[in-house]
């Protein structure tokens, strides 16, 4: 456990190196958000005060909530550098340590993330204070703590689809496509860019089981109320599931890429 400790500290330490990167990023990803909210009211001042069950305030507070989620669990660069990783054959040097590859880029992805957030938390608090008129407090203690809980599992499954998808480097040579695929398909499935309960009945039902829509769309409802008693926790069962099941492929796909890489290196 220490080593993975360590690890953490020192990936911390090389990712302050990049600071000012991560709050550059955070203030631009911040323009379009300001564009789509500026839309949402053009579209309310249209006449309608409620659509699809949410007021301006409750859309605006939405998208709050989804920048406050974004900063906590998005991936930056891990895909990209797992995928280095396997086509320039450094994970030869983690092979031979005492070293679990998914606990190893866990740490990294975390240390990532700490460091990240703290660089978004001025213009992400400058955005939140801005509209802070809109800004509601979760109905109850226990809802908060879902709440929490859901983020963390959401960087999880965030994290392991990403893996997932840059361990296809064991195959292909270039998964960039790829990457963009899963991401242009999880900005639209996890409810970043619009409330998925705003859909059609039978497609937000069929978006439920999958894992995108526990990526955003999830924790945010459970904030604001949306989801409650066994709706609640059946989303938090499916979104547990996600979790373990993409741990699973996860194992496999790396078990299973490791025989191609030591075929091809012997």
């Amino acid at each position: 456990m220490l080593k993975y400790v360590n690890i953490i500290g020192t990936s911390i330490q090389g990712a302050l190196a990049y600071r000012v990167n991560f709050f550059v990023r955070a203030s631009v990803n911040l323009v379009p958000l300001l564009a789509t909210v500026s839309l949402w009211q053009a579209i309310y001042r249209g006449g309608k005060e409620v659509i699809s069950g949410y007021t301006l305030a409750q859309m605006i507070f939405y998208y709050i909530l989804a920048t406050i989620v974004d900063a906590l669990t998005a991936v930056t660069e891990d895909d990209w550098q797992v995928a280095a990783d396997i086509k320039d054959g450094q994970i030869s040097q983690i092979l031979v340590k005492p070293i679990d590859y998914v606990a190893y880029r866990l740490c990294l992805f975390l240390s990532g993330r700490l460091v990240y957030t703290a660089a978004a938390l001025l213009p992400v608090v400058g955005f939140v204070f801005l509209n802070r008129e809109y800004l509601v407090a979760p109905p109850d203690l226990v809802t908060f703590l879902v709440f929490l809980v859901s983020v963390a599992l959401s960087a999880l499954l965030q994290f392991y689809l990403c893996y997932i998808t840059a361990l296809l480097a064991f195959w292909v040579l270039e998964i960039s496509t790829l990457m963009f695929i899963l991401l242009a398909f999880e900005r639209i499935a996890s409810g970043q860019m619009f409330p998925l309960d705003i859909l059609p009945a039978p497609l937000a039902q069929f978006m439920s089981w999958l894992p995108f829509a526990y990526q955003s769309y999830f924790p945010i409802a459970v904030y604001m109320g949306r989801l409650s008693g066994l709706a609640l926790w059946q989303g938090f069962a499916i979104q547990v599931m996600w979790v373990v099941i993409l741990h699973g492929v996860a194992r496999w796909v790396w078990s299973r890429g490791l025989r191609s890489y030591t075929a091809v290196g012997g």
